[in-house]
């Protein structure tokens, strides 16, 4: 959403270009990156370049980190190939890794041939890990010291070779192999004695992940040790790269939003929304759509078996959406709660015990209530003449309450249970979206509706 001050920026930004570069550049550097970022976002593509001919290259290298992939590519078609390839070369080796996985190949092979030996080396060995996994999320730039050295040898080697570094809240001892021995915060590096050797500084136990750990163990590292930053290593403990607390945050937004369009129903996108095509959406969005219809259609077989209950009596039909869509909604939030809960590691495998004996009782309470309503309403409206549902509207109420406490507690189960049941399979529990809880309710509400509707109603309507 654009804010106020941005459109401010905005407008001021745009006076100035064209008119007088000089004034625009001294503006732009008096604002954050992330906001000269939002601001470009605004512009049209011919202004956009003009803004970064005229940023020095620290500081529009910095801007482009912070735009959009789909605005990084088409930036990077306004701009001169000099200018392209300085902002290529001055992005952080994750950023530009990431921006080699989206750009066509012929340009991701044209941008890395025009890289320095070293840069190149950054960029092959990101690409070079499987999507998801900390490899892909690592950046190599991270201050190294020795374990020989005393914490005023370490504060020497930081402050000579600190610069550019993407985070120095952490140095990483590392040895003369490569392989990582311990990490150090730097505020206990600055407090420690001069003269004391980094090994015998008082730190928190190293932790660190694997260059193959998925992005969903990553995520839960940083969130159980609280961590501003973690190591990568590999298989023999040799030190690869960190992974900071931004590139999480970019890997939690893409796992929520996969799982949010799981729920939905659908295939998670592999790409934003506005860049996916009208085909590939078609199709991320047509096997699950197509899945859910066939289940809808046993709705079809279920109500043909009780051909004859709904002849005898039609009003029993004018309860049916009713009834599947109450069960259905018990089964969306409880499977919804229980996603949760399981991603946030609230629950367990071993809980679904404790879940299956708290969701019928709130089934049987929500369906109660529900079916309280249901009763009063269709004996209000016989009351006062708006439908006249005969002289057994008392059974029909009581018919309409009984199944609603059934399809309702049914729901509840089998949205609550599924989760479990998918995650002990191994497979995400996201994918027991909410449509497939409401496609699975539907057909099990019309059967249990239309059976108690036979106990109660037998030898009156039916």
């Amino acid at each position: 959403m654009k804010t106020i001050e941005t459109s401010s920026r905005l407008s001021s930004i745009r006076e100035l270009i064209g008119k007088d570069l000089d004034q625009l550049r001294s503006k732009l550097l008096t604002i954050h990156p992330a906001d000269v970022a939002d601001v470009v976002i605004e512009l049209p593509p011919e202004e956009e370049a003009v803004v970064f001919r005229v940023l020095p290259k620290e500081q529009a290298s910095a801007v482009f980190s912070y735009l959009p992939l789909r605005d990084q590519q088409g930036l990077l078609k306004s701009l001169s190939s000099d200018q392209m390839l300085s902002l290529i070369n001055d992005m952080t080796p994750d950023d530009r890794a990431r921006l080699f996985e989206e750009l066509p190949a012929e340009v991701t092979k044209r941008l890395m041939g025009s890289l320095s030996p070293e840069e190149l080396k950054s960029a092959r060995l990101l690409l070079g890990y499987p999507e998801r996994t900390a490899g892909r999320y690592m950046t190599p730039e991270y201050i190294a010291i020795k374990p020989e050295m005393n914490a005023a040898q370490a504060l020497e080697f930081v402050r000579k070779n600190g610069q550019g570094k993407e985070t120095l809240n952490f140095v990483y001892l590392v040895d003369d192999e490569g392989r990582l021995v311990e990490d150090l915060r730097l505020g206990s590096l600055v407090l420690a004695d001069p003269s004391t050797n980094v090994l015998a500084i008082k730190d928190p136990p190293l932790v660190c992940v694997q260059a193959s750990d998925d992005r969903q163990d990553v995520l839960q590292t940083f969130s159980k040790y609280g961590r501003a930053a973690l190591p990568v290593v590999d298989t023999d403990r040799k030190m690869l790269g960190i992974i900071t607390v931004d590139d999480v945050l970019e890997a939690a937004e893409l796992r929520d939003t996969e799982q949010m369009q799981r729920l939905g129903g659908m295939e998670a996108l592999d790409e934003p929304y506005t860049r996916v095509d009208t085909w590939m959406m078609i199709r991320k969005r047509g096997g699950w759509l197509s899945a859910l219809f066939l289940g809808e259609m046993l709705t079809a077989t279920a109500m043909s078996f009780f051909e004859v209950e709904i002849a005898k009596a039609v009003v029993l039909a004018l309860f049916v959406p009713l009834i599947i869509s109450s069960g259905g909604n018990s089964g969306s939030q409880a499977t919804s709660l229980i996603i949760r809960a399981l991603a946030l590691h609230d629950l367990r495998l071993r809980d679904w015990f404790r879940v299956f004996r708290r969701e019928i009782v709130s089934g049987l309470a929500l369906g109660t209530l529900l079916g309280a309503i249901g009763f009063l309403r269709i004996v209000l409206w016989q009351h006062l003449h708006f439908t006249n549902y005969g002289q057994h509207f008392y059974l029909i109420g009581f018919t309409v309450w009984i199944s609603l406490i059934g399809v309702v507690t049914f729901g509840t189960l089998a949205g609550s249970m599924l989760p479990f049941i998918l995650r002990r399979l191994g497979f995400d529990p996201a994918t027991s979206s909410a449509p497939f809880v409401a496609t699975l309710v539907d057909v099990t509400g019309l059967i249990i509706y239309f059976s108690v509707a036979f106990l109660i109603l037998k030898g009156t309507l039916l």
